[in-house]
């Protein structure tokens, strides 16, 4: 398995973002994440988007961040924000997810971004899962969905010395 750095609209990013989206939609009943994303959120140094490929080169898992500061859907300054952390299920349980997680707050932290927030969905108890072990915490709910009863906000302080997860 092997990590690069990716645009959001790459060919490989599309098609396994239009395969996470297939997963909330059977997940939650509805079309998938609305949020509104473009590539240039993910551009450097204000995000990073990376894609893990498997040994013949296919694309397995996706994730990236991007800035946020304080604004009237609840960030806060210096916020860097988890998107589309998806593994495919083939590529499940070989610690993709987290070693994606690891490398966007290392870059967040890099880029000066103080807090990684996320924001997931109560029918990912694996997601919620990995995101506690990674050290997350819940906080106030912020974000496209911060209405929602289903909506699961988390965050982690990125100042201060690397954290293994």
């Amino acid at each position: 398995m092997f990590i690069q750095p990716r645009p959001y609209d790459h060919p490989d990013a599309v098609k396994l973002n239009d395969q996470v989206q297939l997963e909330y939609a059977a997940r939650y009943g509805d079309g998938g994440d609305a949020t509104p994303l473009d590539a240039a959120m993910f551009d450097p140094p204000q995000g990073l988007y990376l894609l893990a490929y498997d040994e013949q080169s296919r694309p397995v898992a996706t994730g990236g961040w991007r800035t946020q500061d304080r604004n009237a859907e609840g960030y806060s300054d210096g916020d860097a924000e988890i998107k589309r952390l998806f593994v495919v299920p083939e590529g499940r349980g070989r610690g993709l997810a987290r070693r994606i997680l690891a490398a966007l707050e290392a870059d967040a932290r890099a880029a000066g971004r103080t807090r990684m927030v996320l924001e997931t969905g109560d029918r990912q108890p694996e997601a919620i899962a990995l995101y506690a072990s990674s050290g997350y915490t819940p906080c106030d709910k912020f974000g496209h969905y911060r209405l929602y009863d289903t909506s699961v906000c988390m965050a982690k302080p990125l100042t201060g010395p690397a954290q293994n997860t």
